[in-house]
């Protein structure tokens, strides 16, 4: 019997591109720093990391759509911050963001890492962006390696 892990080792001339929402700057922008830092501090050069911004979450799918299509970037890594308010829209732009997410990743074969946070309150988003929850953006980007190395080692 076979055992795969992936682990943190990836191929020199690995591109990752980290998409990133623009509504709540504030915590996203924390989410791109730790992605960006968590992939330099394993080896990615800076040259191999794309940064690509869009207007909010329900924009991610679609910009991660031709990204994986055009076969240039071994992982992409979306960020972003969806924070309940009074109505459904919070169900409907979470929900179909993580849809078309996973989604992306079947149709194309490319990892495609789900850092969109889903919370209450802003005060749960900033525990998860470097608060108490520590960084998803971090956690995301290690994610991604480890996808991209076992993805490599499968048959």
């Amino acid at each position: 019997m076979s055992h795969y892990e992936g682990d943190l080792r990836t191929p020199e001339s690995a591109r990752f591109a980290i998409l990133a929402s623009r509504w709540n700057a504030r915590i996203t922008d924390t989410l791109v720093a730790g992605a960006r830092q968590s992939l330099a501090g394993n080896g990615i050069a800076e040259a191999n990391i794309d940064v690509i911004r869009v207007p909010g979450a329900w924009e991610l799918p679609l910009v991660a759509a031709r990204l994986a299509a055009a076969h240039e970037h071994a992982a992409i890594l979306t960020l972003g911050c969806v924070i309940r308010g009074d109505t459904r829209h919070y169900e409907h732009v979470a929900d179909r963001c993580a849809e078309g997410l996973m989604r992306v990743q079947l149709d194309f074969g490319v990892p495609v890492l789900n850092g969109v946070l889903a919370v209450e309150r802003a005060e749960d988003a900033e525990a998860r962006a470097g608060g108490s929850h520590g960084n998803k953006g971090e956690e995301v980007a290690i994610a991604a390696l480890e996808m991209v190395n076992l993805l490599e080692q499968l048959p």
